[in-house]
């Protein structure tokens, strides 16, 4: 009995050995296979992430990041009959949560009513709260602010160089909101509006298409940051429309005229 008893307890003891052993082999095998673990092995597995999935593009980045900040803006007027007609489109771009706009002062001189649509289709009645002539600006404070309204990220021009990749958003003709993108072409260029009737300097020259309608717009970086209210096209002909010269007021000035501090 008491041999017997001895081998039952040789056999358990050989089990728990048994165990022990496969349990360190396994250990092993597993931390072997993750040190085997090469750089080489990591590049071909973020290679073959990049070749089958399509990741957007910055242009396509930083629209989606500003987009829900622009607005479109409708100004009104009165015919010779009195009766209340659209007297123009542009666009706007909200720097503060609260509903405050900026946009180009000619979108809105002149007009007797202002309606702005925003991103998510909501609409508003506005009233100018500011201007700046000087640089064609003007400030707008929106009646009914939807919920969670995003304010848009400005940024400083300062570090910014002749190449820079930007991008245009806006509502050209009334259609949009529309996004263009291009590059900065210079800066502390003068723009006179085609009427002659003012000069304005200090602008960013840029080659993302721009035509009436965006206006008051946002030029932005490709992080989806603001660096000017795009303001007027260049066009030698007697035609509105784009032929590769925009300019934009660099945020400096125009967060100047909604009483925003300097960067």
């Amino acid at each position: 009995m008491a041999r017997q008893f001895t081998q039952q307890r040789l056999l358990w003891m050989a089990v728990a050995l048994l165990s022990a052993a496969l349990i360190a082999t396994a250990w092993q095998l597993q931390h072997s296979r993750a040190a085997a673990l090469t750089q080489k092995d990591i590049d071909a597995a973020v290679l073959r992430t990049l070749t089958t999935q399509s990741l957007p593009s910055p242009s396509a980045m930083a629209a989606d990041k500003i987009m829900p900040s622009v607005v479109r803006v409708l100004s009104y007027g009165k015919d010779e009959k009195g009766k209340e007609v659209e007297q123009g489109v542009g666009t706007g771009v909200v720097i503060v949560d609260k509903g405050v706009i900026l946009t180009n002062l000619h979108v809105v001189n002149g007009a007797d009513r202002l309606k702005i649509t925003f991103y998510d289709g909501s609409e508003s009645a506005a009233s100018v709260t500011g201007a700046k002539p000087e640089n064609d600006l003007a400030v707008l404070q929106a009646h009914t602010i939807p919920d969670d309204l995003p304010a848009a990220t400005m940024r400083s021009t300062q570090d910014l160089v002749a190449g820079d990749g930007v991008v245009a958003v806006g509502f050209p003709f009334g259609i949009g909101p529309s996004v263009s993108a291009g590059v900065i072409s210079g800066f502390d260029r003068e723009f006179k509006s085609p009427e002659g009737k003012q000069v304005i300097g200090n602008l960013i020259q840029f080659d993302a298409a721009a035509n009436p309608g965006n206006s008051g717009g946002p030029l932005v970086t490709m992080d989806g940051e603001v660096i000017g209210i795009v303001t007027g096209i260049l066009n030698p002909t007697s035609a509105r429309t784009f032929v590769g010269i925009g300019f934009a007021v660099p945020i400096e000035s125009a967060a100047a005229a909604a009483g925003l501090p300097p960067f």
